[in-house]
């Protein structure tokens, strides 16, 4: 099983590709090699493959170094599945990992979410699904301030409030404040009970 995550940036037609697209290049080349493990089309569109307990944590991390652009986010899909047929460009492969992530990402303009995942089993799905539309009201929110604090706080999950605050260059009291608005706890629990739901899960 692999997940394909398919995404997009909102609003990127309104702010200057110089800068978000080296914050998107730099993300995706930390995940494998273009045009096998991640490809940019149609300007502001990608997609990208990633071990499955990995895919959920990566979407947050994106969100988290997009959102730190006033007035862009990203909307993102996650299809879990296989490859049935496998190219050296990511873009032109299949299987159901690719058609449950493109097709719910399509369905995602309509439903008014920025986060989605497609498992192919439609309990599980109902339920990620739900508590993808609560992150996705939280995530949305953050400022790009709260956006910064929780890539730190990801990437460097050893780290303590301190020394977030001392490489951000800002007070400690801000950092817990800004952690607390931004649900970052909240988000990790949801992180690890999706690990918990796809664990084993083989369809």
């Amino acid at each position: 099983m692999i997940a394909i995550v398919t995404g997009d940036i909102i609003r990127s037609e309104t702010v200057d590709p110089k800068e978000w697209m080296p914050l998107l290049k730099n993300f995706l080349k930390k995940q494998g090699q273009t045009p096998g493990d991640w490809e940019i089309y149609r300007g502001d569109a990608f997609q990208l493959r990633l071990p499955p307990a990995e895919a959920l944590f990566k979407c947050m991390l994106l969100k988290s170094i997009i959102k730190q652009k006033v007035d862009l986010d990203v909307r993102l899909s996650i299809g879990l599945g296989d490859v049935s047929y496998k190219t050296e460009k990511l873009t032109e492969s299949n299987g159901t990992a690719f058609v449950r992530s493109g097709r719910k990402f399509d369905s995602m303009k309509e439903e008014k979410t920025t986060l989605a995942l497609a498992t192919g089993d439609e309990k599980t799905d109902t339920t990620l699904n739900l508590l993808a539309r609560f992150a996705s009201l939280i995530m949305d929110n953050w400022s790009p301030a709260a956006a910064a604090i929780v890539q730190l706080f990801l990437e460097k999950p050893e780290w303590n409030q301190q020394q977030v605050a001392e490489k951000l260059k800002i007070n400690q009291s801000a950092v817990s404040q800004s952690r607390k608005r931004a649900q970052f706890d909240l988000l990790i629990d949801f992180n690890k009970f999706y690990q918990s739901t796809i664990t084993g899960h083989t369809t």
